[in-house]
């Protein structure tokens, strides 16, 4: 681990300058002979029977068509699913004639230019047949027919714990619906190629998963659809899922013209998906000393307009309950709800933030009605190395939880701040410091498959190419990969190309960029490939020169005899391998994922609490990370301050407002507010590395793990600076005056 070339180095992605110059092509740069525009209508009803006059529209020069659901095909499908293995209840279609949110798609218009396709939509004439809406969990649970899920999770007998408890600590708290805000909003394009292949170009998340729902909708062979995933300006989630790839793939097949569909920021907010909204109730029950003995906690998920992700999300939710602290008798009750609302899916984090934010305050009341420091309260029943998880889940690996608070109770001074930051307080304005802790996984191992392939190949000219279905968000995927590979075959990095997901081209992959597996699953993929082909290559030249492989070593793309100034590049083995074989130099790696370890973090916050106006300064924010091993600490860096901004936007304001009524009221970014620049506080990182045994060089996730404890962190700041009990998210200066109004401070 100590004699690593490209492994643990700060280097810079492979695709910044191309980004920063213009170069770097999205999907909404390409053009095509023939080209036609699309874009969805959108509902602007929460509930209704919709009925679509497009007459006067289709005479608008330039329209070539306007589809509704009497045009497309009536095939139920769950955008969720992404492997043949997983089905879920199939309640979608391409296109509706009843309304189920305001977002939902009821027409597609298709025209020569955006203007005429712009034109065409404001000429539609829609009526609406208005239903009563279902808007929020309160509504929802009023008819049994609104649940979506439900299902309990159970470990022990925590009756039996809270009969022996001293004390019983009770929370309810609520989190909201939040938007990705990724910086490109949804677009894709879809053409028939020369072959008469279906062509879809897409910054998607699974291109398998496209791939699958296409060639089921529209009843095309899957070896027929060929998903090319592009360059991608941000997810978070939000493109996890088919959401128009679908419907511009069957414009382009009744056309037969290559179709661009694309959304501006109200259609990627109103008309895609959201993270999930919950309402979750947790009781913690202590006894004198501090340990934890039981706990129940029942979370009520609104799962929106249609089943996506309610199951799913609902158990993820509950799963990473078990995963952090050491809780032997404990109950999880879950429960999601269908509601006229923008529908749940995929979004950074996938339930542990909603778990956590809860829950994390809830154990900060713990330790304050035990008198204890919540530092100090944490560390006596955070989960140890080797941990098992109650529930049956996989095991939790080499936890370093503890590490993480330790570190962060003495990098952050946390004793001496939380004795005296309240000495800094003035009549306008109350200072707080908290801190909160979270876990996440690292794939699907023990839940879904998680499997991927990797075909690593040395070219005689010396270069290697590894051929892979990855997904770059745009986080770095393709440079971690390129010093893992560099790393395992001992070449130089820029002799290294990774490849992105295309479904004609790359072998298969499970599951994409999902459930925070890239590096922990593909990573070890190709650092055996790498490490099968070196060897390969070792043997190679063992026979050649006549000598043992205990005798030969590599170095940066050369191999050579201990001892021997003559080294040979690995392009001279390459040809003669080739030559006296008959066979290329490649190895052809098909991994399955072992373990899912868990991933951990704790996160310290200052804040300024503006008794006057509610508004919220955070301070000095320290994230610290235990992820077993950086590959790239710059990128690693970059992810946790990442997250940290995903976060305190949900902890202070990020909000889809919706009204009763169903309406969004926050449809662009003078509505949605986000942590910017100016509001955003420094986030100094410290890691734990303590070498994960089943990731590459010990390596684990922090993509996810960086949005889940940052939020808690600062409501937590904010309760000791005012001694409230906020619960709900986010914590707006509207709640926060309301607070303080009822405290009289």
């Amino acid at each position: 681990m100590t004699n690593l070339n490209y492994v643990g180095k700060s280097l810079i992605r492979e695709d910044s300058f191309d980004k920063a110059t213009g170069k770097t092509l999205y999907v909404g740069d390409l053009k095509r002979p023939n080209m036609l525009y699309a874009k969805l209508v959108l509902s602007k009803k929460a509930h209704a029977e919709v009925e679509i006059d497009k007459s006067e529209s289709m005479t608008v020069e330039g329209v070539e068509a306007i589809f509704t659901h009497e045009d497309v095909p009536n095939v139920l499908y769950n955008s969720f699913e992404w492997h043949s293995s997983i089905v879920a209840p199939r309640d979608e279609l391409l296109l509706n004639s009843k309304a189920r949110f305001v977002g939902d798609r009821i027409a597609l218009v298709v025209g020569k230019s955006k203007y005429s396709v712009e034109k065409a939509i404001s000429k539609l004439s829609i009526a609406y047949k208005d239903l009563d809406p279902i808007i929020g969990l309160d509504k929802a649970k009023e008819d049994d027919t609104n649940l979506a899920f439900e299902k309990d999770i159970n470990a022990g007998n925590y009756k039996e714990a809270f009969e022996k408890a001293d004390l019983i600590i009770k929370d309810t708290g609520t989190t909201q619906k939040i938007h990705h805000a990724a910086i490109e909003p949804h677009i894709c394009l879809s053409e028939f190629d020369i072959n008469g292949d279906l062509v879809i170009y897409s910054p998607c998340q699974v291109a398998s998963q496209v791939q699958m729902h296409v060639a089921n909708i529209l009843n095309i062979p899957l070896s027929r659809v060929r998903v090319i995933k592009t360059a991608m300006g941000g997810s978070f989630g939000g493109k996890s899922i088919p959401i128009l790839e679908p419907i511009c793939a069957f414009a382009t097949t009744r056309l037969n013209r290559p179709v661009m569909l694309y959304m501006n920021r109200t259609d990627s907010i109103i008309g895609t998906v959201t993270r999930n909204a919950t309402r979750i109730t947790v009781e913690t029950a202590v006894n004198k000393e501090g340990k934890i003995l039981g706990r129940k906690i029942e979370a009520h998920v609104d799962g929106g307009a249609y089943n996506t992700n309610a199951a799913a999300v609902t158990m993820a939710l509950g799963k990473k309950l078990f995963r952090l602290y050491d809780i032997k008798d404990q109950l999880y009750i879950g429960k999601a709800y269908y509601t006229n609302t923008i529908p749940g899916g995929a979004c950074r984090g996938y339930g542990s933030p909603q778990a956590h934010a809860i829950t994390e305050i809830n154990i900060d009341n713990v330790a304050k009605a035990l008198n204890m420091d919540p530092c100090e309260f944490r560390l006596l029943n955070l989960v140890d190395e080797g941990a098992k998880d109650p529930s049956g889940g996989t095991d939790l690996g080499n936890a370093k939880v503890k590490e993480c608070v330790r570190l962060g109770v003495e990098a952050f001074n946390w004793k001496e701040r939380r004795a005296n930051i309240k000495l800094k307080n003035t009549s306008r304005y109350s200072y707080g410091v908290g801190m909160a802790c979270g876990t996440h996984g690292n794939g699907y191992t023990g839940i879904y498959p998680d499997y991927t392939s990797v075909d690593f190949r040395l070219f005689a000219d010396g270069s290697a190419f590894v051929k892979m279905s990855l997904h770059d968000l745009g986080c770095g995927t393709i440079t971690i990969m390129q010093q893992i590979a560099a790393e395992a075959l001992d070449i130089e990095i820029d002799k290294v190309r990774v490849t992105e997901a295309d479904t004609l081209m790359t072998p298969a992959d499970s599951a994409g960029t999902q459930a925070s597996r890239v590096t922990f699953v593909c990573g070890s993929a190709v650092k055996e490939a790498g490490e099968k082909l070196r060897t390969k290559l070792v043997d190679a030249f063992c026979e050649f020169m006549n000598v043992k492989s205990e005798d030969v070593e590599t170095s940066c793309g050369r191999i050579y005899v201990k001892g021997s100034n003559e080294k040979y590049q690995y392009k001279e083995i390459i040809k003669e391998y080739e030559k006296k074989f008959s066979e290329g130099m490649s190895e052809f790696v098909k991994y399955k994922s072992p373990a899912n370890p868990a991933s951990f973090a704790a996160c310290f916050a200052e804040v300024q609490v503006d008794k006057r106006t509610g508004l919220v300064d955070i301070l000095d924010f320290l994230a610290v990370h235990d992820i077993g091993k950086s590959i790239n600490p710059m990128l690693v860096e970059g992810q946790i301050q990442g997250g940290a901004q995903f976060a305190l936007g949900m902890a202070l304001m990020e909000d889809i407002e919706i009204e009763k009524d169903g309406n969004v009221k926050s449809t662009n970014f003078s509505k949605y507010h986000i942590i910017n620049s100016t509001s955003m506080p420094n986030v100094k990182v410290l890691t734990v590395e303590a070498n994960e045994p089943y990731g590459p060089y010990g390596a684990k996730s922090v993509g996810e793990m960086a949005t889940v404890a940052p939020a808690p962190a600062v409501i937590n700041a904010i309760n000791f600076a005012l001694d409230t009990n906020i619960t709900t998210y986010p914590a707006s200066p509207e709640l926060i005056v309301s607070e303080i109004r009822k405290k009289k401070i």
